[in-house]
């Protein structure tokens, strides 16, 4: 998310007449008068999308360092922003950016008897195998499958959590996926990226067909289960706005929506 400050009692003429300084690849300065008085940076996510912020406390040095980052930089760019601070969103609009999607931040209790989870049972020609029990080349497949049908809908860089580019053939680590098997393949998938107090949910997904059966939920049941149990309290997980069943899903064990923000791109 931008981080940005304004100063509603600056003279107006500050940064006017700021240098703007592009000090490497992924970095920005505004100097003025010897002083630094804003940065720009541009990263590049796992999913090789590259997100700019700028911090000022100044509008005017805010403008010229996105003028100079957005004219260095070859297209796409996006940002993010905070869905209430309308002053941030008018500015990268103003510098030509436009919103692409809004996303929603969750936070979902790891313990059963809160979320509803411990009746959760899979269908009974699906079984869930915990994190760390999936196979190779199985779980690469039906995380290619996904994608292609993703990228067939809405396109994969819609999804509001990074999740790693892979090469054809690139070996993924089991140990970050819980899925679901059915016929000897796998059927779905959950992603967990698990710290030592707090774990985050970065992919959900489950394919064409076998929707709407509760295999989501039951992979959900495991993996939050597993949390529980290993000391990890919460989760939290991002859903895009347009996500209706993501969003009935997590809000269906009662998760709790934490903050909301505008994905804004150039040039798609």
């Amino acid at each position: 998310m931008d981080s940005v400050h304004f100063s509603a009692g600056a003279p107006p003429t500050v940064g006017t007449h700021a240098v703007i300084t592009r000090v490497d690849d992924l970095r920005w300065r505004a100097v003025e008068d010897d002083l630094v008085i804003g940065h720009g940076e541009a990263s590049r996510r796992p999913d090789s999308r590259v997100f700019l912020s700028i911090d000022t406390w100044h509008g005017a040095v805010f403008d010229r360092l996105a003028t100079a980052m957005l004219t260095d930089l070859p297209s796409p760019l996006y940002t993010m922003v905070d869905e209430a601070d309308h002053d941030l969103t008018a500015r990268w609009e103003r510098a030509g950016l436009t919103v692409r999607r809004r996303e929603r931040e969750y936070l979902v209790a790891t313990d059963p008897l809160v979320t509803g989870l411990d009746t959760a049972p899979a269908p009974s020609d699906v079984t869930i195998l915990g994190l760390g029990a999936a196979r190779e080349p199985a779980l690469r497949e039906v995380y290619e499958a996904v994608r292609a049908e993703v990228d067939a809908r809405v396109g994969w860089d819609s999804m509001p959590v990074e999740v790693p580019a892979r090469p054809d053939g690139a070996p993924m680590d089991p140990s970050k996926y819980a899925v679901a098997e059915a016929a000897d393949r796998y059927v779905g998938l959950v992603r967990v990226v698990a710290r030592r107090r707090h774990a985050r949910i970065g992919l959900v997904a489950v394919r064409e067909g076998l929707r709407c059966r509760g295999i989501a939920r039951a992979m959900l049941a495991e993996v939050l289960g597993a949390l529980h149990r290993g000391g990890v309290e919460a989760a939290s997980a991002e859903v895009d706005e347009r996500n209706s069943a993501a969003t009935a899903l997590f809000e269906g064990i009662g998760a709790q929506r934490v903050s909301s923000a505008v994905e804004m791109v150039r040039g798609v």
